[in-house]
């Protein structure tokens, strides 16, 4: 058996790569590993029509080991994760590819709030390969529940979270047919907000599709063209944010993570002075908070390696340029909603200054990000007509810019960063290495 994890989970086109089989493995494997003690094992799904079989699958694998499994329903990944850090929960299972396509789904597993890490996930992979034949007859296996109460508890948490941020704000949300869309609406017009919402009908097979963190084009026209004050869209099980200011400007994380920085920063309140971002992250985000005299510590691309080097700098604040942030003292992992409360928040807390106005101090540098449909993605750093065209590539750019070429960790592809001062250049840079790598690798 390959290594089934990538960077966010197990992930695969349902019922095609991602069976019923597989899901029923996991669940067997993470009753067996972290559900031995007795505690229950929750799971979550987002709002594909795959989610209802994955999930039951992964249940009744958690069952088949002995352990209890208690289903959530549809939910954000957030909430799966503020539910197992209860003490009393072994882990928790999400159903859900993100922002992938309806047609991919994901498993993520979650331990004591956090995504499960390198060590966690080969324990599984092996008794996902050579089960163990020690299974408990009909007197010791599982038992199925439902516990509502459990998303109840996680809308507090947000509720508390918010306080009166977005109390008189004109927004708009689009919730990307996904897990946010019986979430977020109804819970930020309790919160006292004027709430126009897109992305709220979800059919199973509509999620993430032309709308979402991915697809923000729509919601910034709405924001725009009604006046609203600012606009949220989230992804498939809201685990990211994008957001948008009201001249109707598309802001990704970086922007967002900018000016919560250096607003905590200016406010004493930035832990260590320190931001944990990506690989990825535009290099006006470093340039700004060093200048308001923080620092910034980069990881490899995944929000499970921006946690670890959170945890190991004992820092507050970090994220990506995809919409991935986490609050740790609000969160264990990457939580849209609450990306949203908090950025809300600091704009309410800036002495009039609007979204746009905060996010005009965070500098971009040009950057170009392509993606490359290869077959052998994993096997771009030993071809060698690609790497030398990476190394002159960087020679080129040497104190201008720099280059990034990594295989995705989610989908058969190459994805090519190449960021520096002149659009021009970088954009020519870029598509060169995006055709020598579709050469190459196909």
């Amino acid at each position: 058996m390959g290594r089934l994890f990538g960077t966010d989970g197990i992930r695969g086109i349902a019922n095609r790569d991602l069976t019923p089989t597989l899901a029923t493995a996991l669940g067997r494997a993470v009753g067996q590993h972290l559900a031995a003690d007795g505690r229950p094992v929750v799971i979550g799904q987002d709002t594909r029509r795959s989610g209802d079989m994955l999930s039951a699958a992964v249940a009744a694998g958690v069952m088949s080991a002995g352990a209890d499994s208690v289903h959530l329903g549809v939910v954000t990944t957030a909430c799966v994760a503020y539910a197992c850090a209860d003490a009393g929960v072994a882990a928790g299972v999400m159903v859900s590819a993100s922002h992938n396509p309806a047609d991919d789904n994901g498993l993520k597993v979650l331990v004591g709030g956090y995504k499960l890490d390198d060590t966690g996930e080969e324990a599984l992979e092996s008794l996902m390969a050579d089960p163990s034949p020690d299974l408990p007859g009909n007197s010791g296996l599982g038992r199925w529940r439902q516990d509502p109460a459990a998303l109840a508890s996680y809308r507090e948490h947000l509720r508390s979270a918010a306080g009166d941020a977005l109390a008189g704000l004109r927004i708009g949300l689009d919730c990307a047919n996904g897990s946010a869309s019986h979430l977020v609406p109804s819970l930020f017009r309790e919160l006292g907000a004027d709430v126009v919402a897109i992305g709220v009908d979800p059919d199973g097979t509509n999620i993430n599709l032309d709308c979402g963190a991915t697809n923000p084009q729509r919601l910034a026209a709405l924001v725009r063209d009604e006046g609203l004050a600012l606009g949220f869209a989230f992804d498939g099980d809201a685990d990211r944010m994008i957001a948008i200011d009201g001249t109707g400007r598309v802001l990704d994380g970086d922007a967002v993570l900018g000016i919560c920085a250096t607003a905590r920063l200016a406010a004493g309140r930035l832990r260590h002075g320190l931001l944990v971002c990506s690989v990825l992250s535009n290099g006006g985000l470093e340039r700004a908070v060093t200048q308001a005299g923080g620092r910034v510590v980069r990881t490899a691309v995944g929000d499970r390696h921006v946690m670890t080097a959170m945890l190991a700098e004992d820092a507050e604040l970090g994220g990506e340029q995809s919409g991935h942030i986490i609050f740790r003292d609000l969160a264990t992992t990457g939580d849209g909603i609450l990306t949203a409360i908090q950025l809300a928040r600091t704009v309410r807390d800036a002495g009039g200054a609007t979204l746009a106005q905060l996010a005009d101090r965070i500098p971009r540098l040009p950057q170009v990000m392509l993606n490359s449909a290869v077959r052998r993605a994993d096997a771009w750093a030993d071809d060698r007509v690609l790497t030398t065209a990476v190394a002159a590539a960087e020679l080129r750019l040497r104190g201008r810019g720099r280059v990034l070429v990594r295989p995705s960790g989610t989908e058969p592809k190459i994805r090519i960063m190449v960021e520096g001062d002149d659009a021009g250049e970088i954009n020519e840079i870029a598509r060169h290495l995006q055709r020598i790598a579709e050469t190459q690798l196909s």
